[in-house]
């Protein structure tokens, strides 16, 4: 079996916890780091990779994406660089057919979205979008609660996300709203994703609303908490928030002026049979009980109620007095799901399996998230176009 080449552009959070899992798949031996690609402290960057035990004796390192892709060749790509620049960076790698692992949200903006759906139609090539939710147990075992018990089909979707750790996105570079494309595009892309996935639907009309009511103010640009006089009693501060248990917290205060995204974001969704979504986030509940991320799904028979938080799946019938209640257990992040992911690019690498997590999939969730993002700005219903 031949030994697969891989090439990395951007070794950030999510490519790092990826590759980890592909290259231990089996064992380091059949996957070798061919090249990387990243604007990072190249000394600093390779000492990652060693505090990873990941062989790096032959690898090259480069700070231009096209020269590494010219200069090599690769049997698959993760890009898991900043979110604006995931659709450019893509759209080379397809032209030159490489199969792709590639970082939610694919794109930030409208252009970029017609960039990487152009670069995608000319050229066809193998995706593997980041969408682990989709591929977890809970999902899949919603799917089927929903066929056996006989729920469907499903006439209504209440989805919900209560991120306990917000902080990462008012704290750390994810502030910068150019960067991220707003809250929509980096958390509601995974849960429409997985919301159309299991009721099998393509949406036709959005409306949306999005309030920044708490994570505001008017300190300086660029103030960073060990430099703000208040950072002892500052509620959002490094010293009031360690008590939070998995708050997450960064360098930059919160309260200043530079600070992008929604601290909550509201969506409805109408389908093509007529049934609509309605889907709620909010960024700043901090007690790590009021965490919640999951929905309900509503169907003549009955609901089918999951929450990722609790690991359970709960059944309730309209017309039996019998509930049901799934606990499903889940190994890894993402419930398992990033497993999966780079076992799927594993396999599609190899030529043995097509992807789970597809392009057209997440063009599709970035489109209607780029939708909901306009409908809030503009206090308008949406129609929503995409057709992978």
């Amino acid at each position: 079996m031949e030994t697969l080449k891989i090439g990395i552009i951007g070794y950030g959070v999510r490519a790092r916890a990826v590759f980890v899992l592909l290259y231990g798949i089996n064992k380091g031996k059949k996957v070798e780091l061919t090249a990387v690609s990243d604007p990072a402290d190249l000394d600093g960057l390779k000492e990652r990779f060693k505090g990873d035990n990941i062989n790096i004796e032959n690898t090259k390192f480069y700070t231009d994406t096209d020269k590494m892709l010219e200069e090599n060749e690769f049997d698959g790509i993760i890009i898991g660089t900043r979110c604006n620049l995931h659709s450019e960076l893509a759209a080379k790698v397809l032209k030159k057919r490489i199969p792709l692992f590639l970082e939610k949200p694919v794109s930030t903006t409208q252009e970029e979205f017609e960039l990487l759906k152009k670069a995608y139609d000319e050229n066809k090539t193998e995706v593997v979008v980041s969408f682990p939710l989709r591929l977890t147990e809970l999902v899949k075992e919603v799917k089927n609660a929903i066929k056996v018990h006989e729920i469907g089909p499903i006439q209504h979707v209440a989805a919900f996300n209560y991120v306990t750790y917000g902080g990462d996105y008012y704290h750390n570079w994810y502030k910068d709203e150019s960067i991220t494309g707003g809250l929509f595009l980096q958390k509601s892309t995974h849960d429409f994703d997985y919301i159309n996935y299991i009721i099998e639907q393509q949406p036709v009309q959005i409306c949306a609303m999005q309030s920044k009511q708490i994570m505001k103010g008017n300190k300086p640009s660029g103030l960073k908490c060990e430099d703000c006089p208040e950072q002892y009693t500052c509620k959002e501060g490094p010293y009031m928030t360690r008590a939070m248990g998995d708050y997450v917290h960064g360098p930059y205060c919160c309260y200043s002026e530079d600070v992008g995204n929604q601290d909550s974001g509201t969506a409805i969704v109408k389908y093509e049979s007529g049934m609509h979504m309605v889907y709620t986030q909010n960024f700043f509940v901090r007690n790590k009980h009021a965490a919640k991320r999951g929905a309900i799904f509503s169907g003549e028979g009955g609901t089918v109620e999951f929450d990722w938080v609790t690991s359970e799946i709960k059944v309730r019938k309209n017309y039996t007095p019998h509930d049901c209640v799934y606990k499903i257990e889940t190994v890894g992040n993402h419930g398992g799901g990033d497993i999966k992911l780079a076992d799927n690019f594993y396999d599609v690498m190899m030529g043995t399996d097509v992807s789970h997590t597809p392009l057209e999939e997440g063009l599709s969730s970035a489109h209607l998230c780029l939708k909901a993002k306009e409908s809030a700005e503009t206090g308008k219903f949406v129609d929503v176009t995409y057709r992978g």
